[in-house]
This record gives structure tokens, C-alpha cells and sequence, in this order.
């Protein structure tokens, strides 16, 4: 693909962007559960107006479009007064959870550089079931990762946490809720311990912290998890997943400005213009800002609590048809509205494919520890009409799979890999992987099955090499 040489006209470019969305998942649909995040036809014109008035000014230099200097002050200020901000709580506004989540780590890391400059070999504690984007964050900014066990619900082991901090300890983590299961960590004694350590403490409320509030309002038993409890230093919201505003939206949260910043970065090591960035990016659009602005107020909290409101009744309903299945196995009580379930006489991978192909989408997540293979749903407000007509075809879809064979593959390649270093693996020994499990050339498979039942047999380590080796092929 060259640049043309001559310009498209406005209408072959819209009838070619129409082209690109083909295959697309159709989210307008109210059947795809993750991904995108629908709050209804007239809050989303709401976003993509404002997103689209702002779409050029730029938050590289906040001194020169003092429009978005307000839209982050006050975005902060209605996501601290949401978390229990103190006095003197700080925060900004961020591209999405990941950026938040590595804005946590580097103002841990350079907190304790300033603060405890004997510690050389930093560390954050982790329980298993944190987001990768800590892991990310760790490989960015070479800390190391601390794994924690969590117990038979997933919830963090307090007694493991406790005993897994050493001299090098910089930041430990709960999940507030944890993405996989849905259920929040014991935060409140986590970050005790932090506290009478001297260790920082972040909870990673990305997903549920909009939301959980007005869950806590309707009267669900909601553990505290954010500023209100003593110990929470730091607090990553975002403002695109459950307050439902356009992409590009989190918040990350201070208890005070002496941790925040250090999460700021300054330059004035070069030639050019001054640099000073209160997040990971430096020219970024105000685009996301305004949006977030616009729909967090057109919304308003009595439409947020009707939004939740409904939410619970759906997830209720969901959570209490997968128990009723006698193929279906809950992975654990949710305390929020995602969950995961699995099965031992049917091939989840399988049951994925089939529900796809019925037109929903639905995410398959891989065996970890004691987290068996299984299937997430992440409830969303466009999903709420949709709970009978998913529940029918889901045991529809079981009664169709049921009599496919799985598990040959899988425990086949989990033989031949289990002692393996991953690190080993020849491309040629990665290209007859890729060719076991029907991909690579043009296009995406059509089913992922096989593809899902491979990657479960391998070690994490194997997966990831895999993926990386994949993905470096087909872009």
C-alpha cells in the first residue's frame, strides 16, 4: 500500500472506512460482553460531539489551551469527591488504565528512590490475579514482581501478601474488583499491612471504581476500597469502561501531592521547547478529556444509579442461570457486575465459537494456577435486554457442542512442553506450533477453539513467546 498519488475524495474515503469495519464485532448490538462500553445512542452522540470539538487541541502544553486544564481539574476533582479524596488528594487524567496503572508504579519507584535510597532492586507485590498492565508496567520500568497467592474465591491470601514483603518492597496491589472473577480484594487489611510497613499501597479500581459506589448506594455489601481506608496511597478509576465515556479516559488518584509527584516528568536536558508531562504521553489530544467531561455530566448520577441498578438485576439473573446449568460451573460469587464461569463435561472453547457464531461475543480467559479455563462476561448496559435471549442460547449452545472431543491436543502439547524452556524454542519449532493450530497468513480464524485449547496446554512462559512470535509476524 502506497500514499496516493493524487487525494481520495471525501466520499471514496467514508465508503472505504466502511469497508474496514466489515468484520468488525457489531457492539451496537448489545450482545458483544467486553470491549466496548455502551451507555445508549443519545450519551454517546454526547461524547463523540465533544470529543470531536476538542479532537485538535492538544494537553501537551496545558498553558496553552487552558480549556483543558479545567476539564482535567475538574474531572479529578468529581473522581476524588467519588473516592473519598482527603484534603490535599491530587490526580490526573490519563489515557486508560494502563497508563494509570504505570503513572502508580513510577511515582512508587521514584518515591522510594527518594525516600529509601538504599533500595537498588525494587519491588511490588502482586497478587495473581492483578491486571498485566502491572506486569507491563514492571518490564517498563524494571521493577520486580513479587506474585502473591490468592484463596479458593481469588481474593488475595493476606497472610502470603504479609509475608512476601522483603527490605525492597515498594508497592504492594489489590484489585477493587479483580477483572478475571469479579471480586475485590481484602483491601482494607492489605493496606494495613502496607501502612505499618511504610510501603505504598495501590488499588487498582480501573474497572469497578466508577461504578462500585453507586452499587454500595443501591444497598450491594461493597468492602471500603478507596481513600476512606487508612493505608490507600493511590487509586487508578477509569472513566471509559463503567462511566461509560469514549475511549481514551482513566483517572489515576493521589492521596497526597508528595507520592504524585513523582509520577511527573520534566526535561530540560535537550535544545527544544520545555517538557513537563503530568502522564506517560506528551502530545495527546483533548479529544478524550471534553468527551469524558460531556457524558459524566449529561449522565448525572441519578442516571448512573439507574444504569446500576439495572446492571445488579442482570448480573443477578446471569449468575443465577449459569448455577442453575448442571454443565456450568460459577468460578466464584461476584462482587460486581463481570464473572467467570467454566465446565468439566463441556469444552468452553468450543461453547465460545458456537456463541459467536450465534451472533454475541463472549471472551475466552486460559488456565492459571487454580483458575481453570473459562468464559468472562463482562456485563454491560447494552447487555441488560439481552439476559433471557443470551441464557437460551447458551444452553443451546452446550446441547450442540456437547459431543465434541476435547482435550487431546491440548494435553499432548502439555507433555511434550512441560520441561521446556521457552526461551529454546527455535522459530522453526514456533512455526509448526502455529501451523498445529491453523494460523498465520492473511486474515483471522474463523474459530478459535484450537487455538485457545493449544495456548491452555502451554506454560505461561510458552504463550507468551508464542503470542509475541505471532503478532511480530502478522504486522
Amino acid at each position: 500500500m502506497k500514499l496516493p498519488l493524487k487525494g481520495m475524495s471525501r466520499a471514496d474515503i467514508t465508503d472505504r472506512l466502511e469497508t474496514f469495519k466489515t468484520d468488525d464485532l457489531d457492539w451496537q448490538s448489545g450482545k458483544v460482553f467486553g470491549y466496548v462500553f455502551d451507555p445508549g445512542r443519545e450519551a454517546m452522540e454526547v461524547g463523540k460531539q465533544a470529543y470531536m470539538k476538542f479532537l485538535t487541541e492538544n494537553a501537551l502544553d496545558f498553558t496553552s489551551f487552558p480549556s483543558l486544564y479545567k476539564f482535567e481539574r475538574e474531572l479529578v476533582d468529581m473522581g476524588l469527591a467519588h473516592l473519598n479524596g482527603p484534603k490535599g488528594s491530587v490526580g490526573n487524567f490519563t489515557s486508560g488504565g494502563t497508563e494509570s496503572i504505570i503513572l502508580s508504579v513510577k511515582a512508587a519507584r521514584e518515591y522510594a528512590a527518594a525516600h529509601s535510597p538504599s533500595i537498588k532492586n525494587p519491588e511490588m507485590i502482586l497478587p495473581i490475579t492483578a491486571h498485566a498492565a502491572f506486569h507491563k508496567a514492571a518490564k517498563y520500568l524494571s521493577v520486580k514482581v513479587v506474585p502473591v497467592a490468592v484463596d479458593e474465591n481469588f481474593r488475595a491470601d493476606v497472610k502470603a501478601v504479609k509475608e512476601a514483603i522483603t527490605d525492597n518492597t515498594i508497592l504492594m496491589v489489590g484489585s477493587a474488583p479483580s477483572y478475571a472473577h469479579g471480586v475485590i480484594d481484602p483491601i482494607a487489611a492489605m493496606a494495613g499491612i502496607a501502612r505499618e510497613n511504610n510501603i505504598l499501597f495501590h488499588t487498582d479500581a480501573c474497572v469497578g471504581g466508577f461504578m462500585l459506589p453507586f452499587f454500595k448506594t443501591l444497598g450491594e455489601e461493597i468492602p471500603d476500597f478507596d481513600f476512606c481506608v487508612p493505608g490507600v496511597t493511590s487509586i487508578s478509576m477509569d472513566l471509559h469502561k463503567y462511566a461509560y465515556t469514549p475511549k481514551g479516559a482513566s483517572l489515576i488518584l493521589y492521596r497526597n501531592k508528595e507520592i504524585r509527584k513523582h509520577q511527573i516528568f520534566a526535561c530540560s536536558h535537550w535544545t527544544g521547547y520545555t517538557i513537563i508531562n503530568n502522564a506517560v504521553m506528551s502530545s495527546r489530544s483533548g479529544g478524550p478529556m471534553a468527551a469524558a467531561y460531556a457524558v459524566l455530566n449529561f449522565i448525572g448520577e441519578e442516571g448512573y444509579l439507574d444504569i446500576a441498578r439495572k446492571k445488579i438485576a442482570a448480573t443477578r439473573k446471569l449468575v443465577q442461570g449459569i448455577r442453575d446449568h448442571k454443565d456450568l460451573i460459577l468460578m466464584s460469587e461476584p462482587d460486581f457486575c463481570m464473572f467467570s464461569f467454566t465446565s468439566r463435561t463441556v469444552s468452553v472453547f468450543h461453547l465460545i465459537d458456537e456463541m459467536n457464531d450465534r451472533g454475541w461475543y463472549i471472551q475466552p480467559a486460559l488456565s492459571y494456577a487454580h483458575s481453570r479455563h473459562n468464559i468472562h462476561l463482562s456485563i454491560n448496559f447494552s447487555n441488560v435486554q439481552w439476559v433471557e435471549a443470551f441464557l437460551t442460547d447458551l444452553a443451546q449452545s452446550i446441547e450442540k457442542i456437547r459431543e465434541i472431543a476435547f482435550g487431546a491436543t491440548g494435553d499432548a502439547l502439555k507433555k511434550e512442553f512441560e520441561n521446556m524452556d521457552p526461551v529454546a524454542l527455535s522459530d522453526k519449532e514456533i512455526a509448526q506450533l502455529l501451523e498445529l493450530a491453523e494460523i498465520g497468513g492473511d486474515g483471522f480464524p474463523d474459530k478459535m477453539a484450537q487455538i485457545n485449547e493449544m495456548l491452555n496446554a502451554l506454560p505461561p512462559g510458552f504463550r507468551e513467546r508464542l503470542l509475541v512470535e505471532y503478532t511480530n509476524n502478522i504486522f
